[in-house]
């Protein structure tokens, strides 16, 4: 008689640990580009600092120039003050 088929080890298709080990290593990868996109070094944080920054280059422009006004105002104001003398 032949050799008959029971049920073996080994299948035709994955086996059911390499499957395990797929869904396992699908899950870290979602899991890494999660932390990619929101984590606390993502790209939305980087966007947000960018956009800080130039908001904070603008603010710091517009003090600058008002700086110069008030200092301006301030040595105009001082000329006419009469000089102490002793």
């Amino acid at each position: 008689m032949g050799k008959t088929k029971g049920s073996g080890s080994k299948s035709a298709g994955f086996s059911l640990g390499a499957a395990f080990i797929t869904m396992v290593m699908i899950l870290l990868f979602g899991v890494y580009v999660g932390i990619l996109i929101y984590g606390e070094n993502s790209l939305s944080v980087l966007e947000e600092l960018q956009n800080e920054k130039k908001r904070l280059t603008l603010e710091a422009k517009e003090l600058k120039s008002e700086n110069q006004k008030l200092q301006k105002e301030y040595f105009e104001l001082k000329n006419l003050e009469p000089s102490e003398e002793q």
